[in-house]
């Protein structure tokens, strides 16, 4: 007899990561967001929220484009907990939640936190640095004459994509755009070379101060060490 648990091979990068991580926890993350005694009864979170994780890490940049992934893709109906035959959410459930119950708070940092402590738990993630084709190098310009200016952070670079895509669905429906709730974004002020505005001063272990350009420097969370050079 052919089932859902046979058509997912053994090896599947989303049977390790379910061997290694519980994602019930996110139920009580987000338990005040939601009203037990009111209204229509709500999609899983556990589910909202694992959509989400499959889009990044597969790089599907739309959630309307998820859900079309998952109706076909057996693995992921697995990983959800669906049949084949369960009615997947619509875009616009996850888009809505995403947009308006989950909007202004740290839950997606909270989550982000938790799965890494199960991860370092489980001995996955050591908490070393880890890099990936970076290198440092020195700049031409002088460290005594630099500009500080506020550079804007984007740490949600995915949920800005998501919304992107929904807001041309919606063009192509010829629907108006939903409306952009004002953020203010978060800025560091890193030290610029007054004549070349895309050097910056990095403070490099076992390095002097000097202006210099960083690139693709990754390391795991929770690590205290400094970017050092390759």
């Amino acid at each position: 007899m052919v089932t859902l648990e046979s058509l997912v091979p053994s090896d599947h990068l989303l049977r390790q990561i379910d061997a290694f991580i519980d994602f019930e926890f996110i139920r009580d993350k987000v338990r005040h967001l939601y009203c037990i005694d009111n209204g229509r009864p709500a999609t899983d979170p556990v589910v909202l929220f694992k959509l989400l994780f499959i889009g990044y890490l597969y790089g599907i940049r739309s959630e309307r484009q998820v859900v079309k992934e998952v109706q076909v893709n057996v693995a992921y109906r697995w990983f959800l907990g669906f049949s084949l035959t369960d009615k997947i959410p619509d875009a616009s459930t996850i888009s809505q939640n995403r947009r308006r119950r989950f909007v202004g708070t740290s839950i997606y940092q909270e989550i982000f936190d938790a799965i890494v402590e199960q991860a370092q738990a489980a001995g996955l993630v050591g908490g070393r640095v880890l890099y990936t084709d970076s290198t440092h190098l020195k700049a031409s310009a002088n460290k005594n004459k630099f500009d500080v200016q506020d550079v804007e952070v984007k740490p949600q670079d995915y949920l800005e994509a998501l919304d992107e895509a929904v807001d041309e669905d919606r063009e192509l429906h010829g629907k108006r755009p939903l409306k952009a709730k004002p953020a203010r974004p978060k800025t560091r002020p890193p030290r610029l070379a007054a004549p070349m505005p895309t050097v910056a001063t990095w403070f490099v272990m076992a390095s002097p101060r000097v202006f210099s350009t960083w690139i693709i420097a990754r390391w795991t969370a929770a690590t205290t060490s400094s970017p050092t050079p390759m």
